[in-house]
């Protein structure tokens, strides 16, 4: 995949769809990369330039010293999408890629055609949670990221679909326990200090709000939160745990696909 340089090392991204249709970036997940939209994209670059990119920290791209910032990661997206020659662009992202979207549409509103906050929250948990979680992970490192692993199916994955469906969520969480330990401590302290609930009436760009229904993460109450403080917003709930996007696949698409285009 191609890679994009900026100081202290690259993004890894990777485009898909017709060169002249309309733009829609792919924003992943703590302790993913930009394979969580695999079951999306088919779907989408039928009728979008689909780009996907490894957030720093994660994946293919660079790992530098932390801790990130939301704005540092909305940062590198739009430096990737000045250097593609994209101007404005729809936004689907989920968890910390919907933190990444609230900031770009509080601070860079004009860039943004169409956004979708997935499984997010204005503000995602406590600083006792994610400062233990850092701390965990920069003394135990690799061992560390594969204990992580384990915990979270619970939190990714209904107990439901992590029983029956061991052939989609083991792809996943392996992304997880292979994620070097400083990028994923660096952007836990991106996703603890970002903290949205008082700047989301300034998001003007029309807004979708996805959640998912047993999601012990961003809960569907966090989605409500963020949709009564975005003039127009809509919001859907999907029968899913946190990534909604995997165990709700098509259903997520068709909702994604039916908001994006109008």
């Amino acid at each position: 995949m191609p890679a994009f340089s900026l100081p202290g090392g690259t993004l890894n991204y990777r485009l898909d769809g017709p060169a002249e249709a309309p733009v829609l970036v792919l924003s992943n997940s703590l302790g993913t990369d930009l394979h969580m939209w695999d079951a999306q994209v088919p779907a989408l670059s039928e009728h979008f330039r689909v780009l996907r990119l490894d957030t720093r920290g994660h994946g293919g791209s660079l790992v530098t010293p932390g801790p990130y910032s939301i704005e540092q990661l909305s940062g590198d997206l739009l430096a990737l999408a000045d250097g593609l020659g994209i101007g404005r662009f729809s936004f689907c992202g989920l968890s910390m890629g919907g933190l990444i979207g609230q900031w770009l549409g509080i601070h860079a509103g004009d860039r943004v055609e169409r956004l979708v906050l997935c499984n997010t929250a204005a503000k995602i948990g406590n600083d006792e949670t994610w400062n233990g979680r850092i701390d965990t992970v920069l003394k135990g490192r690799e061992q560390a990221m594969r204990e992580l692993r384990d915990a979270t199916i619970a939190r990714w994955f209904t107990a439901g679909f992590a029983r029956t469906r061991p052939e989609v969520v083991k792809p996943v969480v392996a992304v997880l326990a292979q994620s070097s330990p400083d990028g994923y401590a660096a952007n836990c302290a991106a996703v603890r200090d970002a903290d949205f609930r008082e700047q989301l009436g300034r998001i003007r760009a029309p807004t979708l709000i996805v959640c998912g229904e047993a999601d012990p993460v961003t809960t569907p109450a966090d989605g409500r939160f963020m949709q009564a403080r975005i003039a127009g917003a809509q919001l859907v709930e999907l029968p899913a745990a946190h990534l909604s996007n995997v165990e709700a696949g098509d259903a997520f698409t068709q909702h994604l696909l039916a908001f994006l285009r109008g």
